[in-house]
């Protein structure tokens, strides 16, 4: 007889070998004392949160709790059905309108989560557009890459943030061509910004639509927290607007925005919109509250945003290495995965701190880091004993810091299938000087590595 727990056992024992096996930190998020939790693992000691997406504090934000409550009293818990189905209520009809005018579409879509609407969403164009092709920036997160592996539409994977390569590969392929350039604003690993409006540029150029992954911006960019492609000015360039109110937002659930045709034609084509129970009255009554707030103030991102610069200055007068991106993400680097969980444990026990190891797929083999995300309630203090912590867990476990500049983000671009720099990129042939020898040799395995996954798919899974 086959022993099939035998294939998950040794699974799971790799992944724990390879330092890759995921745990949970169990924790209760105290409303009003965020970024503090108790920690049930610790007896219940309060800890500090660094790696929240909770990025602006916005799920104990007291307008969004009123609305919460509001709508568990009047409409209950659930929402009865799908959309299409009893499960259509003014809440869900009130959220959208609050989105369509949050990015000045037409329309906009409510799913579950944002991996759901991406994922439909795009496999739905590919079902209803005839010969469409998809140009994907190598980085997209993992959600865009498996509708896009789903829709088994023809791709071209361009190097990441390279409009050089991106026109390169649109020039392959007939203008005549339907085409769907798919790419992220905020990169939530590297923190990396995309050019939109060169991409833009490229997609009026080639005659091709624009789909931009908006989840890590919106509420924390632009005048109104439509995301950077608002801050560009360029939303308006943009076809297909994907993002999320479990992040900045502070509450649950995901969405597309777009003109009239496309949201309609999603929902009535989508099998993931039309055939998945609708978000709760509680969370979309929460997360309309949201939006409208964030729209009409901007306090919480803009010390946000001073908080991530802090945090950087502190970061680089210490010698910790860490990622400079222009987003509010603050990669801090470790390089190796079984190391950076022994920091992360660390750090939870001795110093009450809580950042998680980021480690493979989620990013390269090689450049497991900490993914800090500071927010507008955390303090310089907090930032300071962060700090100190960090190098007391970088000495004992013997990882180098770095007295020097702070990586660039271009490092990143060795993971692609060969390297660029542009003349317009002057800058990045400098900063790549600058680059540890701690990620050398690190960084020449993952070139390898996902050399080696690109040639199928992209390196995520």
């Amino acid at each position: 007889m086959t022993n099939y727990n035998k294939f998950f056992g040794d699974s799971l024992d790799q992944l724990k070998k390879e330092g890759r096996y995921r745990e949970f930190k169990t924790m209760s998020r105290k409303c009003g004392r965020f970024p503090y939790a108790d920690h049930s693992d610790l007896n219940g000691d309060q800890i500090t949160v660094w790696c929240s997406n909770d990025y602006l504090g916005m799920g104990q934000n007291p307008a969004v709790l009123k609305a919460v409550h509001q709508a568990i009293d009047e409409a209950g818990a659930g929402s009865g059905g799908t959309r299409n189905i009893s499960g259509t209520n003014k809440y869900h009809v009130r959220l959208e309108s609050e989105l369509s005018d949050l990015h000045h579409k037409e329309g906009a879509l409510l799913f579950a989560n944002c991996y759901s609407a991406n994922v439909s969403t795009i496999t739905t164009l590919v079902k209803l557009i005839p010969g469409l092709t998809i140009f994907s920036d190598a980085k997209n997160h993992a959600s865009l890459i498996e509708g896009i592996r789903n829709s088994k539409a023809p791709k071209f994977v361009f190097k990441h943030n390279s409009v050089e390569h991106l026109e390169e590969l649109l020039k392959t392929v007939d203008i005549k061509t339907p085409k769907l350039i798919i790419f992220e604003s905020v990169y939530s690993m590297d923190g990396t910004i995309a050019p939109i409006e060169e991409i833009a540029d490229f997609a009026d150029k080639y005659n091709a639509m624009t789909f931009i992954d908006e989840v890590h911006a919106v509420g924390m960019y632009g005048p109104r927290g439509a995301g950077v492609a608002e801050r560009d000015g360029q939303m308006h360039r943009m076809d297909i607007i994907s993002g999320t109110l479990a992040k900045a937002f502070g509450v649950y659930g995901g969405y597309i925005a777009a003109n009239a045709m496309i949201t309609d034609a999603i929902r009535s084509h989508s099998s993931g919109f039309i055939f998945t129970s609708s978000l709760p009255p509680s969370v979309t009554a929460g997360a309309a509250a949201s939006v409208n707030y964030l729209k009409n103030h901007s306090a919480e991102r803009e010390a946000q945003q001073a908080n991530a610069k802090r945090l950087k200055v502190l970061l680089k007068e210490s010698g910790i290495p860490f990622i400079d991106a222009p987003s509010h993400i603050v990669p801090v680097m470790v390089g190796n995965a079984v190391t950076c969980k022994k920091m992360s444990d660390r750090l939870l026990q001795k110093h009450k701190i809580y950042v998680q190891p980021i480690n493979y797929p989620t990013v390269p083999v090689g450049t497991e880091r900490f993914r800090l995300t500071p927010g507008p309630l955390h303090t310089e203090a907090m930032m300071k004993v962060l700090i100190n912590a960090l190098l007391d867990v970088y000495e004992e476990f013997n990882v180098p810091l770095v007295k020097s500049a702070p990586i660039s983000p271009v490092h990143e671009h060795r993971c692609q299938r060969r390297s660029h720099c542009s003349s317009k990129a002057s800058a990045h042939r400098d900063c790549c000087l600058n680059i540890h020898l701690l990620f050398t040799f690190t960084a020449s395995f993952a070139c390898f590595i996902n050399f080696v996954l690109l040639v199928g798919v992209h390196p995520q899974p």
